[in-house]
C-alpha cells in the first residue's frame, strides 16, 4: 500500500478551495518544495564542525579576555573497590551500600560519602566548556536576529500581521527568507545532534522537546507555505536568547558579575514580554484567529497551532524558573541561572549537601568551621564550669571564716 498519496493530501496542507496545481502557478524557485529540506542536513553538519573549531579556536581567546577559568577541584583518592562501584553499579550509594563499602574498604561513612562526592565533581563540565557553548549560542542568535530585521523590516507582514495570510496559500517565497529558514532549520538540528554531549543541564527533557517542537514547526510551516508567519516566530524567540547567553558568558568569567546580573534582569524583562504578552497575544492570535476571516481550518491549521501551544507551554515553564530568580536577585540571593546554565548534577549537590558547595576544598573549608565552632563551644564551656567552680569554692570559704 502506497502511504505516500495519503501523506501530501490536499486536505492536510492546504485550506479547503486550493489544490496543489493552484500552487503550481509559481515558479518553483518562488515557492516552498518539500525537497527543499533536505538541504537541512548537510548544513545542520556543518554547524556540527564550525562549532568544533569555533570552541577550540575563537572561544578561548574571548573567554581569557573575561578571565574564565576552570576551578581546581581535588581527585578523588585511588580507590579500586570504590572506583569499581561507582563505574559499575551507582554514582550515588544507598545507606546499605555505603554500610557495605565502609566494611570492604575500611573507612568511615564520611569518607566514604566524600569520596562520592570528589568523584563525581571531577564528571562535571569545566568553566571553558560552558563558556564555549553559551558564546557559540550568542554568536548564532546574534547574526541570526540581524539578519532576520534585516530581511523582515521591509515586509508588509512585520507591521501587519493580517497580510500574513493574504492570497495564502499562494505566496511568493524570498530567498532571503528560504535561506532564513533553512540556516535555522539547520541549526537546531545541529543542537539536536549535540545534545547529548553538551552540557547537561536540569531542564533537559524541555530542552529535548523544544529542539523537536522548533524542527517539526520549521518542517511543517515551509511545506506549508506559512513561511511569513513562521519568520516571525524565529525572530521573536532570537530577541531574548541572545541576552540569555551573552549573561551566562560573562557570569563564567571574572570580575563581571554586576554586569551579568544586569544582563539578566534585562533577560528576564524581555522573555516575559515576548514569550508571555506578545507570542500569544500577537503570534497565536494571528494564526488562530486571523485565518478564520478568510479560510476554513483545515487539518495543517490545527497541527500548526497545537505545536505553538506547545512552545507556549515551555515558555511558562522557563518563565517560572525566571521568576524564581529574579526573586532571589531580589532579595540579595542570585548566583545560579534557573533556566538553563544550571547543571542536573550540581543541582543534586546543591540539595544533597547543605552548606556544601560539592567540591572538596569547600567540604574541608565546612569541617574547620564545624569544628572551630565546636571548640570555641567548648572552651567557652569549661572557661564558665572554672568560674563557677572558683566561685563556690570562695563562698565556702568565706562561710567556714
Amino acid at each position: 500500500m502506497d502511504l505516500l498519496p495519503d501523506v501530501w493530501r490536499r486536505e492536510l496542507w492546504l485550506p479547503p478551495g486550493v489544490t496543489w496545481e493552484d500552487m503550481e502557478k509559481l515558479a518553483d524557485s518562488d515557492r516552498p518544495l518539500p525537497r527543499d529540506l533536505l538541504l537541512a542536513l548537510p548544513l545542520s553538519l556543518g554547524f556540527v564542525a564550525l562549532r568544533f573549531l569555533f570552541e577550540r579556536v575563537v572561544a578561548p581567546p574571548i573567554g581569557g579576555c573575561l578571565g574564565v577559568k576552570d576551578r581546581i577541584l581535588a581527585r578523588a583518592a585511588p580507590s579500586p573497590k570504590l572506583e569499581s562501584f561507582y563505574t559499575q553499579r551507582s554514582r550515588h550509594p544507598t545507606q546499605s551500600e555505603i554500610a557495605s563499602l565502609m566494611t570492604q574498604c575500611g573507612k568511615s561513612q564520611r569518607q566514604i560519602e566524600t569520596w562520592f562526592r570528589c568523584r563525581r565533581n571531577q564528571e562535571r563540565p569545566c568553566q571553558t566548556k560552558k563558556f564555549g557553548e553559551a558564546s557559540w549560542r550568542f554568536v548564532f542568535y546574534l547574526t541570526s536576529f540581524a539578519g532576520g530585521l534585516a530581511c523582515l523590516k521591509d515586509a508588509p507582514w512585520f507591521w501587519n500581521l493580517r497580510e500574513c495570510w493574504v492570497q495564502y496559500p499562494v505566496q511568493v517565497m524570498e530567498r532571503a527568507h528560504y535561506w532564513y529558514y533553512m540556516l535555522e532549520l539547520g541549526f537546531y538540528l545541529s543542537l539536536l545532534l549535540r545534545i547529548s554531549v553538551d552540557v547537561r543541564r536540569k531542564d533537559f527533557r524541555e530542552q529535548v522537546i523544544h529542539h523537536l517542537a522548533t524542527i517539526t514547526l520549521l518542517s511543517f510551516s515551509y511545506c506549508a507555505n506559512y513561511i511569513r508567519i513562521g519568520t516571525l516566530v524565529m525572530l521573536l524567540h532570537d530577541s531574548s536568547d541572545i541576552l540569555l547567553e551573552s549573561a551566562k558568558m560573562l557570569n563564567y568569567g571574572s570580575g563581571w558579575r554586576t554586569t551579568s546580573e544586569a544582563l539578566f534582569v534585562v533577560f528576564a524583562v524581555v522573555f516575559l514580554v515576548t514569550r508571555l504578552l506578545i507570542f500569544p497575544s500577537k503570534i497565536i492570535h494571528a494564526t488562530l484567529v486571523l485565518p478564520m476571516e478568510l479560510f476554513e481550518p483545515f487539518a495543517g491549521y490545527y497541527f500548526f497551532n497545537a505545536m505553538l501551544m506547545v512552545l507556549q507551554a515551555l515558555h511558562i515553564f522557563w518563565a517560572r524558573l525566571i521568576l524564581h530568580m529574579v526573586y532571589k536577585f531580589l532579595k540579595g540571593n542570585l548566583e545560579k541561572d534557573e533556566r538553563s546554565d544550571e547543571e542536573s548534577e550540581a543541582e543534586e549537590e546543591e540539595e544533597g549537601d547543605k552548606g556544601e558547595e560539592g567540591d572538596m576544598d569547600r567540604d574541608f573549608s565546612w569541617e574547620k568551621r564545624t569544628l572551630n565552632s565546636k571548640l570555641s563551644m567548648l572552651t567557652s564551656s569549661c572557661v564558665l564550669n572554672n568560674f563557677a567552680n572558683h566561685r563556690a569554692s570562695l563562698t565556702n570559704k568565706m562561710h567556714k571564716a
